[in-house]
């Protein structure tokens, strides 16, 4: 990878999680998405690329025509997303020896990682859907459609 890639990749990794032990983590999952030519489906370059952001991200969000949005757009966005700490550029650089290819937000700081898209899906139930089902709510709330299909196979 180039500097600029690095960076780029390492302030993704910043913005997706406040977890320092994570970082490698969730670096090894875009490393092995970029790998397999899968989208990296970023809620925070979507954001990024948003001319207006309320708070929530919505299902019309992720098909935003940014060149940020990593929901659309293979590879990386075209440069940093964020200032990145020294923690994010090191996960960037050496990120963990993982088969994991998604994740998703937990709701108290940290994800759950998955390597398949069923164990991916079934945590998506878990930690996203049921909780706006019970009326409790996100840091970052998706709001997705039943069957949106980004969302499904995205990195939430």
């Amino acid at each position: 990878m180039t500097m600029h890639e690095v960076l780029t990749l390492a302030s993704v990794i910043e913005k997706e999680t406040g977890s320092g032990g994570e970082r490698p983590e969730i670096s090894a999952v875009f490393h092995n998405r970029l790998k397999k030519h899968i989208p990296l489906q970023s809620d925070p370059t979507v954001i990024y690329g948003l001319p207006a952001f309320d708070g929530n991200l919505h299902k019309k969000d992720l098909s935003s025509p940014s060149p940020y949005n990593t929901y659309r757009v293979q590879g990386l966005p075209p440069g940093p997303i964020a200032n990145p700490g020294i923690q994010a550029i090191r996960a960037a650089l050496y990120p963990s020896d993982s088969r994991s290819l998604y994740f998703v937000s937990r709701n108290d700081g940290t994800h759950q990682f998955s390597a398949t898209l069923i164990e991916h899906n079934k945590a998506v139930e878990k930690y996203q859907k049921r909780p706006f089902r019970r009326g409790t709510h996100s840091q970052t709330s998706i709001v997705p459609g039943e069957g949106t299909q980004a969302h499904k196979e995205g990195v939430s």
